[in-house]
């Protein structure tokens, strides 16, 4: 399996849970770095511990950090084997949860949830253990499709956007790697909930038919770092955009600075080139001055687990009113597990990958 270059991405891993009764449980199993996962029965813990809940996965999105860890990419390593996949929905089928993180929701055995499990992962297996801290209902509307495609993307877009650059209508925003799943959510949120006018930058002229269908008023493929620059400020007749939503890193970076007009904002939420945007202190004083800002959904979950969470429910909510809608690109089942993973070091599909582990 042909896997890339390696990124810097921090993941905060709960390694195997040791001296407690196990159970096993169907999973595709990390045993080798950068060497194909293997499906068998893989031991978790037979008893909860209070907070914690235990799901019968239905689907399992995958995501570029779970290709990173599969091939020994990122920054944290560890401790072999586990299993992978962290956006996970499915039902509870045991539950010790406390129910601390929010009072108006009661997550019971039977309820239908979505789980961003990235502490403790797992999510590539028939059943997972998770924190009731990532743990959200489902609407009653919304399918099992719908809800795994749709949690981390989204609401990292709903807080790079709404809350961090403070995007309004009608305002103009350059969204990069405009195509895959957090660049689309990026699209459908800037689009059709803040009321922006999107321009899509994509990697492939192929891709960007999906972009505007999405909501772009145009959408174009990035041929080279300097034809991005030129194009964005043909299109605002050299004034550069209200907010650069910058999904891509490496060195599309500097050329999406010069896209951004004077006090406008760049969002930094994603490497999509599998490389760390680089910049001097020179750089930014060249330009015309703005804000930079960074987000990441992981660190909110760390210090403002409130917004975390109310962010999670904002974007399930808007997706059960039809605001936005989620692009599943392919739907793939657990034992086609590897041949997802692949699909992040090629250009075969846009939006979001999904495995089905369970009816």
């Amino acid at each position: 399996m042909k896997f890339f270059s390696c990124l810097r991405h921090k993941i905060n891993f709960n390694h195997r849970i040791r001296n407690v009764r196990s159970k096993c449980t169907r999973a595709a199993v990390l045993k080798i770095p950068n060497e194909p996962l293997v499906i068998e029965d893989f031991k978790i813990a037979d008893k909860l511990k209070e907070g914690q809940l235990r799901i019968a996965v239905k689907y399992c999105a995958v995501n570029m950090s779970d290709a990173l860890i599969c091939s020994g990419s990122s920054e944290m390593k560890p401790n072999l084997p586990i299993v992978p996949g962290f956006e996970i929905v499915g039902e509870v089928i045991e539950s010790k949860a406390m129910n601390s993180c929010d009072e108006e929701e009661d997550i019971t055995v039977g309820d239908r949830v979505l789980v961003l499990n990235k502490e403790i992962m797992g999510g590539f297996a028939e059943e997972c253990i998770v924190h009731e801290k990532d743990v959200f209902g489902i609407p009653s509307e919304l399918s099992y499709e719908s809800a795994v495609s749709i949690g981390d993307s989204y609401a990292t877009a709903l807080i790079g956007l709404a809350r961090r650059a403070n995007l309004k209508k009608d305002q103009t925003v350059l969204v990069t790697a405009a195509a895959g799943g957090l660049g689309l959510a990026a699209v459908d949120i800037a689009a059709n909930m803040c009321k922006a006018k999107v321009i899509g930058a994509c990697r492939l002229e192929k891709n960007t038919f999906i972009v505007r269908d999405k909501g772009a008023f145009i959408s174009f493929e990035i041929k080279n770092p300097e034809s991005l620059c030129k194009r964005v400020l043909k299109e605002t007749e050299g004034k550069g955009v209200d907010v650069v939503f910058d999904a891509v890193g490496g060195e599309i970076f500097p050329s999406a600075l010069d896209c951004v007009g004077h006090e406008g904002k760049v969002v930094v939420a994603g490497f999509n080139s599998l490389q760390l945007p680089q910049l001097n202190i020179n750089e930014l004083l060249r330009r015309p001055s703005f804000s930079l800002i960074g987000v990441s959904l992981n660190n909110y979950r760390t210090h403002s687990i409130n917004i975390y969470r109310q962010s999670v429910k904002d974007v399930l909510t808007m997706c059960k009113m039809g605001m936005i809608s989620p692009n599943v690109s392919e739907t793939l089942k657990l034992e086609q597990v590897n041949e997802a993973l692949e699909h992040f070091s090629t250009d075969k599909s846009s939006g979001k990958i999904i495995l089905k582990v369970a009816d």
